[in-house]
């Protein structure tokens, strides 16, 4: 025997599949349809014709419930006092939402006289919150085998080559280099007239000898130049 209802299901009518359960729909449902429907015996027979009657009847109650609320102003503007018309607007809301209700139940019982079975199902509004999760810390990372380069959390020391001292340049620093070069003494270049290739040294002429010697020196070289 089925003893799942569900939400929503009217409170006077007993569970789908129970005993009971045609005879307390069906004098539910004649509570819903206006009270001259019970005159009618094919509705207490064919309880599904009553359910479908009482579906519609209670349908067309919601959409007047909404457009007398749309309208009710307008309608009333001059005849009530402003404050009476806010009554009557409380008072459509109470209603439609009772009449809402009342049309959503005739539609499971509906459902439950045509022979659907009702299963529970999980619905977003009675599952349980969604527990968040405390925030993941970060893994801890394996050990890495030691090499010969630094870790990168330690601060970076100085190369070998940067900390050993700038050696001086031995180029730089050689006698040769250092020293100022020597101005190579030049060989003497050949006198004009002087013979080349081993002819002897060259002897200075009458007179280059002259042009170099005193006044004295050039008279005397002249007295004793052989007469040509």
């Amino acid at each position: 025997m089925a003893t799942y209802t569900p939400p929503g299901w009217p409170a006077g009518v007993h569970p789908p599949g129970s005993d009971d359960f045609e005879s307390t729909a069906v004098g539910w449902l004649l509570d819903v349809v206006p009270p001259d429907y019970r005159l009618h015996g094919v509705l207490r027979r064919y309880p599904v014709a009553l359910a479908t009657m009482a579906r519609y009847h209670s349908r067309a109650c919601v959409e007047g419930a909404r457009q007398g609320y749309r309208t009710a102003r307008t309608d009333l503007a001059g005849t009530l006092p402003p404050h009476a018309i806010d009554t009557v607007l409380a008072a459509y809301r109470k209603e439609g939402a009772r009449l809402a209700a009342t049309a959503r139940a005739v539609g499971l019982v509906e459902r439950a006289l045509r022979g659907e079975v009702f299963t529970p199902k999980m619905s977003p509004s009675t599952t349980a919150p969604p527990q968040t999760s405390p925030p993941r810390m970060p893994e801890p990372q394996a050990a890495q085998p030691q090499t010969g380069e630094p870790p990168r959390a330690q601060p970076q020391t100085a190369s070998p080559r940067a900390a050993e001292p700038l050696k001086a340049n031995p180029k730089a620093a050689s006698p040769k280099a250092a020293a100022p070069k020597a101005a190579a003494p030049k060989a003497a270049a050949p006198r004009k007239g002087a013979p080349k290739d081993g002819q002897g040294t060259a002897r200075a002429g009458p007179a280059r000898t002259a042009a170099r010697a005193g006044p004295a020196v050039r008279q005397r070289a002249e007295r004793q130049r052989p007469a040509r």
